[in-house]
Parts: C-alpha cells; sequence; structure tokens
C-alpha cells in the first residue's frame, strides 16, 4: 500500500501565536502564524515545539497538526493537557514566537477511493487534518471517533464540516454517541463495506484492534503511532518501532505513519 509520502527537510521556523485556548475538556487549540511552515507540512506530518517557561527542559514537544492553511500562512495543533511541557503550552499567551522544528516524519500519502477514518481521543488531531484534505480533493469518506466522554469529545464537527459523509461516535461513559470505544463504531462502519483504505490514530490498544478489524475486511490501514520522539530526527533511538521480519523503525523518521500490516502490536 503506496500510502506514504517522500519525507520534506525539517527546518527551524519563528512562529507566532495567534490563538490558543481551551476546545474541549483538557484539550487545547494552539494557532500559529507560519508562513513557511504551513506551505511545506502535509496531513499525517508532526513538528516539535519547543516550549518556553522552563529553562531545564531542553526537549522540544513533538505534536501533530490539525490544520494547515498555507493560504492564511498558519498551522494548527491540538493537543491535550497531560503533562508539564503541554501545560506549559496551554499558558502561552498570544503574540508569543515558538521555536518550531518541522516538517518531521511521513505522513498520510495519497488516498484513493473511499476511506474509513478512525480516532480515539486527541488521536483525533492527524485524522481530522486527512480529513480536510479529502474533502478538498473531493474523496468521500466516513468517520468513526471516540472518546472518553462527551466533554472531553473533539472533532465531530470539523470532520462533518469537512465532509464526512458519516460520523459515528463511541464515549466510555455513552454521555455522546454509542457506548463503547471507537472500535466499536469502527467495526460497525466496516461491516457495510466499500472502503478502500482506513487510517487510524488513537492510543495503541485502540490502532491494534482497528488494524486487526481492518484485516479481517480484507481493508488496508494506516496507523499513526505514537512513541517517545524526544529528539524528532533519528539520532536517540527512544522511538524505535518494531515491524515483522525482526526489523527496527524509528516513528520520527520512518514515521509516524506506518503501514498497520508491518507494526508488530
Amino acid at each position: 500500500m503506496g500510502l506514504v509520502v517522500a519525507r520534506q527537510t525539517a527546518g527551524l521556523h519563528e512562529c507566532e501565536v495567534v490563538g490558543n485556548g481551551p476546545d474541549a475538556k483538557g484539550i487545547f487549540l494552539l494557532r500559529m502564524r507560519a508562513e513557511g511552515l504551513s506551505r511545506a507540512l502535509a496531513p499525517g506530518q508532526f513538528v516539535n515545539v519547543a516550549v518556553p517557561g522552563d529553562a531545564t527542559q531542553i526537549l522540544r514537544v513533538p505534536l501533530s497538526c490539525s490544520g494547515i492553511l498555507p493560504d492564511e500562512g498558519l498551522v494548527e495543533i491540538s493537543y491535550a493537557v497531560v503533562g508539564d511541557g503541554t501545560r506549559r503550552l496551554s499558558e502561552v499567551p498570544v503574540g508569543t514566537s515558538l521555536g518550531v522544528v518541522g516538517p518531521c516524519g511521513h505522513g498520510w500519502g495519497p488516498i484513493e477511493g473511499k476511506a474509513l477514518l478512525v480516532a480515539g481521543g486527541i488521536g483525533a488531531a492527524p485524522i481530522v487534518c486527512e480529513a480536510r484534505r479529502l474533502g478538498v480533493e473531493g474523496v468521500p469518506f466516513d468517520a468513526a471517533l471516540g472518546a472518553q466522554s462527551a466533554a472531553r469529545l473533539w472533532g465531530e464537527a470539523a470532520l462533518a464540516r469537512a465532509g464526512a459523509g458519516e460520523v459515528l461516535v463511541a464515549t466510555d461513559d455513552g454521555s455522546a454517541g454509542i457506548a463503547g470505544f471507537a472500535t466499536l463504531a469502527a467495526e460497525r462502519l466496516l461491516a457495510k463495506g466499500g472502503y478502500s483504505c482506513v487510517l487510524c490514530c488513537g492510543p495503541q490498544p485502540l490502532m491494534a484492534a482497528v488494524a486487526g478489524l481492518a484485516g479481517k475486511a480484507g481493508v488496508p490501514c494506516l496507523v499513526s503511532l505514537e512513541r517517545m520522539m524526544s529528539c524528532g530526527f533519528g539520532a536517540c533511538c527512544t522511538c524505535n518501532v518494531s515491524l515483522v521480519g525482526g526489523r527496527q523503525a524509528s516513528c520520527c523518521m520512518d514515521g509516524p505513519v506506518f503501514d498497520a500490516s508491518e507494526v508488530v502490536w
């Protein structure tokens, strides 16, 4: 499945924060003016952000893009506040200049036929970014979207606006959509048939399960993996991914998008 694109050379960009605020419970939307970066990024790639506020933290924070607007020179990042780095990022005021390395990694690549997009939690960010591209290109798609609760649900409206034929929501507590995980929503949509590929991002168990469902349905599947990408350019070897045949790959350089059938789950 030739679905990855050639990686562009990452560079250092100074980006101005033009918006940064809550978008759902525990989820923030960062909007940056980044003329060059917005023209270089592709959906599925990520950026490494130097977050101010603690001089002892020398590592950048890897974040997926949820929106790329080259005509406006903007890049949007939807992120969950889960640690000190993202907490400090949530406190960065408008007008701040951030040092951002990107574009990093491989994106989703070209999609042909009808796609099923599956996301859990903040894994919806790169899925929404791809949905926006598919909508512009006229590629049909449906989406399965999971979250812990209605309050933490993010991406449903964005997927609908992008042109999804159907968005099936699942929440752990049943407060929105069907009660259960995104895997249940994905299974119901896959049962309808007609998909040429599945794209998935979210917690590791979700991606492993969706990869299994897609395999049983005979549909190729791509996954956007999450690893501890400490450097972002393949030097530290902290984000290795085990592939079939005993091979090792670097998530930050060879991914984050992989063919699910090649990943050792």
